[in-house]
């Protein structure tokens, strides 16, 4: 009886197995092209999926839809010039693939807890000061915070 029980879980076992490597794909494709245009019923036709389907698995996979998903690997970028320095606000913001300044400063204000223009003035403050060698160092976006984990990086970390 055991036996019928594992074989006939296997085809569900084997069909999750492909399903978590479609959404692998979907979720690659928007870590690359997170500044292009995407949405759902592209992400899901790009892997012969509904659009339905794509939303709750990947929900069930990663614990976030595919939009949030996308919308948090934008700002992360944006964390990433902003600290950087060279870019405005709006450049930063169009950079990520963003098309309202006020969608893309609402966005980054839920999920990193100020504005983007604070988020950068803050970053300049506390790079002020520093060698560049060391400026860059702490600045540079391997070390950025995730705000999807709500992470931040330890400061004696960076300067070590």
């Amino acid at each position: 009886m055991c036996h019928d029980a594992v074989v006939s879980s296997s085809p569900h076992q084997a069909q999750r197995l492909r399903d978590l490597a479609l959404l692998r794909r979907v979720r690659d494709r928007m870590d690359r092209e997170y500044a292009q245009p995407l949405d759902v019923e592209a992400l899901a036709r790009g892997v012969n999926l509904s659009a339905g389907h794509l939303s709750r698995e990947f929900r069930r996979a990663y614990g976030e839809s595919p939009y949030s998903y996308l919308m948090t690997r934008r700002v992360e970028r944006a964390m990433a010039l902003l600290r950087r320095g060279d870019l405005s606000v709006t450049d930063v913001c169009f950079e990520v693939g963003y098309q309202s300044l006020g969608t893309f400063s609402t966005r980054f204000t839920e999920l990193v807890g100020m504005p983007p223009s604070a988020y950068r003035r803050q970053a300049m403050l506390d790079a002020a000061g520093l060698p560049p060698c060391v400026a860059k160092q702490v600045t540079r976006p391997l070390r950025a915070p995730s705000v999807r984990n709500r992470e931040a990086p330890d400061p004696d970390a960076l300067l070590a």
